[in-house]
């Protein structure tokens, strides 16, 4: 009985010292990760044929993040509503269940345009399956980044939707950056919004929230504006972890009916009579300083004065993606105030312009930095989609 009762006694003492003693405590079972597809996923896999492509092969696909600054086409099979809630940046989506009702996004995309599919994982067998039917639909060039959202969101920023935004401004969970130029946030910018201008953000790293893992979304112009993913990317580079960029930005916001700083401030319709239109070295004025009038200036694009030279102002990626007929192209981002006043046109009326009209007012007061003759240089404040020779444009409203 004796020997019975220390055995006992050293087995308790055993169980203690290892952790068995109790299953309080006792630390959860750890999900394993995978890191390859399941038997099911490889089997679709090798059904259509596909190549998988690994984090780095997917981020040097998104370029810059933007729809037009991506250097392959991503699409997320994922059902719409997860999409909406966190994306790769600049990836389209087609859910495997509604192929039919979304692939009519790819009606103006060349056949050999490469393309990543990708879903929720390792074990997701949606992003195979839409890559076969894409395959079908005889597009050439189908890869799969397998891993997918749940790598992409673990080691960098995502794409969120404009229902994201809403629910996190209206529960102010969330620190909301607006990158665009500083009079662009002045004008009119969404409602509790910091104002951090991609070209400083340097100098405003401090406006950064102390705690890194507080969340962040970042927006400026709409799908085609990079500035937004220029501050995010420097967030992630301080070891923020909860980073998305709102792509949509302030156009989707105000589309949506939401409500923006400027929406109070709008003045009463004016009764008196219009003033006439004024008229400068072959320009209509616009309201805001620098501006052309933006109807007048899209009515007259293809039967423009001689002496204006629209100067398109983005990299010479995206000018050769697309551009205003007649546009020259000065990246005047990368230049200094000086030497963009040498390289524009001489005897000519300049108009600057970009995709969404944050870099085309940069332009403009980096011209007047380097004291250019101002009357004769003027920007285009509007959102442009230039492909295949046509432009889809969209005036913006005055700041003023």
């Amino acid at each position: 009985m004796k020997f019975k009762l220390l055995s006992a006694i050293a087995l308790s003492t055993a169980l203690l010292f290892t952790g068995c003693a109790t299953n309080e405590g006792a630390a959860p079972a750890v999900k394993k990760e995978l890191h390859k597809p399941t038997a099911k996923v490889a089997g679709l896999i090798k059904k259509y044929n596909l190549k998988i492509v690994d984090y780095n092969y997917a981020l040097k696909a998104i370029g810059n993040g933007t729809r037009k600054g991506a250097k392959a086409l991503l699409i997320d099979a994922r059902p719409a509503k997860m999409y909406v809630k966190s994306t790769i940046p600049s990836s389209l989506n087609i859910p495997d269940t509604a192929f039919d009702k979304y692939v009519g996004q790819l009606d103006a995309v060349k056949k050999d345009k490469e393309i990543l599919v990708y879903c929720g994982g390792w074990h997701c067998g949606k992003s195979p399956k839409v890559a076969g039917m894409l395959k079908k639909k005889g597009f050439t060039n189908v890869k799969l980044y397998q891993a997918g959202q749940p790598e992409w969101k673990k080691k960098n920023y995502v794409e969120v939707g404009t229902a994201v935004v809403d629910t996190a401004y209206k529960k102010g969970s969330v620190v909301l950056i607006d990158a665009r130029p500083y009079k662009k946030y002045l004008g009119a910018t969404i409602p509790s919004s910091v104002s951090i201008p991609d070209t400083k953000v340097e100098g405003l790293v401090g406006r950064f929230p102390i705690d890194k893992t507080t969340k962040i979304i970042t927006y400026c112009g709409g799908y085609h504006c990079g500035k937004s993913h220029v501050v995010a990317r420097k967030l992630k580079s301080l070891g923020y972890t909860n980073v998305a960029v709102y792509a949509g930005g302030v156009p989707a916001w105000k589309k949506a009916g939401k409500p923006t700083t400027g929406s109070k401030a709008k003045k009463a319709p004016k009764t008196e009579a219009p003033k006439t239109a004024k008229m400068v070295a072959g320009i209509m004025l616009g309201e805001d300083e620098g501006t052309v009038d933006g109807e007048w200036f899209k009515a007259k694009l293809n039967n423009l004065p001689a002496n204006i030279q629209i100067v398109d102002v983005r990299s010479s990626e995206e000018f050769k993606a697309g551009a205003l007929p007649g546009a020259i192209n000065i990246e005047a981002g990368k230049l200094k105030a000086a030497e963009l006043v040498s390289k524009l046109p001489k005897g000519k009326t300049i108009v600057f312009n970009c995709s969404a009209g944050a870099r085309s007012m940069e332009a403009w007061d980096k011209a007047k930095e380097g004291k250019a003759d101002m009357t004769k240089v003027y920007y285009f404040d509007a959102n442009l989609d230039c492909a295949d020779g046509k432009c889809k444009i969209e005036v913006n409203e005055p700041l003023g």
